[in-house]
């Protein structure tokens, strides 16, 4: 039996590790996954790993915050609103907090998310008034021509730049009477908790059995700075394609192939930027990990989702030609305050736009073939980590590449880098950091009208992280599924 554990020359004693309320803490950031399952199995204080009295403080703290955020919605300014977004933040909580359990069957890993779950869905609250031009300009109108013109019904006519998916969202909360600015923000922050979820399935795939990791993800995916600011602030919808496309990446490593596919399909019926990762498909294609004839699911859910719209009457060149006119009406900007590398040109400078935005559209090309050529080649050997990693870099190194990018357009960068961090912090961490601040500076820029630090300062950071990330995709392709083998000291008996 164990008396006390040492690691990395520090001896954390079974009185002052498990009993500790910062025991959990030190779990999660201090200690390998391999010896915290040692301690679960072996130590006979494991169940102290949630100690009850930390779990239920938490617990407690996290409805208190929940109390706290039905308090700001009985403030709202609409009120007939008020009874109905105080239940969906209820709702959500509830489905946080379920989802968490249903994954992870210790009642305390689910009363310690409690807190962060009641604090995600407080700061939350706190922005559901907030008006952006984005909503002033484009979603209230859009809202309110749903609402004018017979719901469904308007589905047919042309109005808004977004494919069908979303517009169904917009004819369904038509008939609500609640106000559009909360219905949508509630939409995003569901998916916010969709997110967190498929953060939680990828880590624990990545993950050995009994990690806390996977809760370390999703109560951070949670409180992620520009997670909580696209959807309850700004009222955008980049959590839904985020999210399932964390499910896609997380059944295609768990060899779901086909679950994968329509998933990735769904993410791209919603958000064209879903292709920044769809390229990482090619590279399970050539592990063995997806068949081709998995791949034929994609058209075919696409094509679903865009049915309901033929019946009610909606041109199929309207529909087709959405994702197009996305990409040629910003056709004149080489970036819009994104950290791309286009932001390293000097403001003012004289660049011929066209041939600038071709050279970028043919580096990200050339990048991406190049990536999936490296995986070809090495395909006998690619282990779940190396094709992660390959992910992250697809997520960065495309948008970084491409012209035309606007500020939230590293929203996927944002959440598997954080999802890597939780994986592996000497790795991850950097990464997670360095993107973060670069989309935080992207979102300042918009949210706040001025520059919180020079575009060219996020771009430089984000080539960084591809740079390091391309060295940490060769390092696994290297070493294998673990990384190389660290000598530690074993347990003291």
């Amino acid at each position: 039996m164990y008396e006390s554990i040492s690691v990395y020359h520090v001896d954390f004693s079974a009185s002052s590790l498990f009993v500790s309320k910062f025991g959990v803490i030190r779990t999660f950031f201090f200690l390998p996954d391999n010896e915290v399952n040692a301690m679960s199995r072996s130590h006979p204080l494991q169940s102290q790993l949630f100690p009850p009295y930390a779990a239920a403080l938490c617990g407690g703290a996290g409805l208190l915050l929940l109390l706290l955020a039905l308090c700001r919605t009985a403030g709202l300014s609409d009120a007939p609103s008020r009874l109905p977004v105080g239940l969906c933040l209820v709702l959500l909580c509830a489905l946080a907090a379920g989802l968490l359990f249903y994954e992870d069957r210790r009642p305390g890993a689910a009363l310690f998310a409690l807190l962060p779950i009641g604090l995600a869905l407080f700061l939350r609250a706190l922005c559901l008034e907030h008006v952006t031009y984005d909503y002033r300009d484009f979603l209230s109108g859009w809202a309110s021509f749903f609402r004018e013109n017979g719901g469904w019904a308007a589905v047919a006519l042309p109005k808004g730049n977004y494919n069908v998916p979303y517009l169904y969202f917009l004819a369904a909360i038509s008939y609500l009477p609640v106000r559009d600015l909360y219905l949508i923000k509630l939409f995003s922050m569901l998916f916010d908790v969709l997110l967190a979820w498929g953060g939680y399935r990828l880590v624990r795939r990545l993950s050995v059995p009994g990690s806390y990791r996977p809760c370390a993800a999703f109560c951070i995916l949670l409180l992620l700075p520009t997670v909580v600011l696209n959807g309850a602030y700004w009222a955008q919808c980049d959590s839904i394609y985020g999210a399932l496309c964390l499910h896609a990446l997380s059944s295609a490593l768990d060899r779901r192939p086909v679950g994968s596919v329509v998933l990735l399909a769904l993410a791209f019926s919603f958000k064209l930027q879903t292709v920044f990762l769809m390229p990482l498909w090619g590279a399970l294609w050539f592990a063995g990990r997806v068949r081709f004839r998995d791949l034929l699911l994609f058209p075919a859910t696409y094509v679903l989702t865009i049915v309901p719209a033929l019946f009610l009457g909606k041109p199929l060149g309207d529909i087709l030609g959405v994702y197009f006119g996305q990409a040629a009406e910003y056709s004149d900007y080489l970036t819009l305050n994104a950290p791309s590398l286009y932001a390293l040109i000097p403001y003012g400078a004289e660049v011929d736009t066209t041939l600038a935005a071709r050279l970028g559209i043919l580096a990200a090309f050339l990048f991406t073939v190049s990536i999936l050529l490296w995986l070809l080649l090495r395909r006998g050997r690619l282990t779940d980590r190396a094709l992660f990693t390959a992910g992250a870099a697809f997520a960065v190194g495309i948008p970084l590449l491409l012209p035309h990018m606007h500020d939230r357009y590293f929203f996927l960068a944002d959440t598997i880098t954080l999802c890597w961090a939780c994986l592996d912090r000497r790795r991850g961490i950097p990464a997670a950091i360095l993107v973060q601040v670069a989309s935080l500076g992207a979102y300042h820029a918009y949210l706040m009208l001025r520059y919180a630090f020079p575009m060219a300062w996020g771009s430089l950071m984000l080539l960084a992280t591809l740079i390091w990330t391309l060295f940490c995709l060769y390092q696994e392709w290297r070493h294998g599924e673990g990384g190389p083998v660290r000598r530690r000291r074993p347990p003291a008996v």
